[in-house]
């Protein structure tokens, strides 16, 4: 068993099934959510897992809600008219550097992503019922960092959630978004 696939079972998911998850994910009571750290070239071999997590934790019974940030991303893009015909319009005339910061701004100002993300969480979500699993985050890069994200959905995700993060550890604290970009070192949720 590889060593992220042995965090993924012997240490979040028996947080996770936890009467109340909310203290073994986090110290933090208005940021009840976790990340759990993954190779990026074995995002296929997670989704599985994640998905076979999902089925555990359902037949234990949480309820378990996942939340795609590649979704999230389609979904503001399509509301402000900028489907991917428009963005390689986009890219085309004005260059990558300008297209991304459009799209950052969409994610920050226009559609902000937090938002987008909270919206998922059904409305009578109970945090000792109810996990949020936040996927895909390799969809961001490089435009939305998730260090941004996770501090935004402070106070607005009450259940568990767990972010599950493509990237490399940096020191106790730090993370490398994809493996790539520089590390971020003021993660607050605990990393699995």
């Amino acid at each position: 068993m590889n060593e992220w696939k042995q965090r993924l079972t012997d240490r979040l998911e028996p947080a996770l099934r936890q009467p109340d998850p909310r203290p073994h994910v986090s110290a933090y009571h208005d940021m009840p959510y976790a990340i759990f750290r993954y190779p990026p070239e074995d995002e296929f071999a997670l989704r599985r897992e994640v998905g076979l997590l999902r089925t555990r934790l359902e037949q234990a019974g949480k309820r378990v809600t996942v939340i795609s940030l590649a979704e999230c991303l389609q979904d503001a893009l399509a509301a402000e008219g900028l489907g991917p015909e428009a963005l390689a319009a986009a890219e085309r005339s004005v260059g990558l550097a300008p297209t991304i910061e459009t799209v950052a701004q969409v994610l920050s100002d226009y559609q902000p992503l937090d938002d987008l993300v909270a919206a998922c969480i059904p409305p009578d979500a109970d945090p000792l019922r109810d996990v949020a699993f936040i996927v895909r985050a390799g969809a961001l890069f490089p435009v939305y960092r998730t260090s941004s994200l996770l501090e935004q959905l402070k106070g607005k995700v009450r259940v568990p959630a767990v972010l599950f993060y493509p990237g490399e550890s940096d020191g106790a604290a730090g993370l490398r978004f994809m493996g790539v970009l520089d590390a971020e070192h003021n993660y607050r949720p605990r990393i699995f």
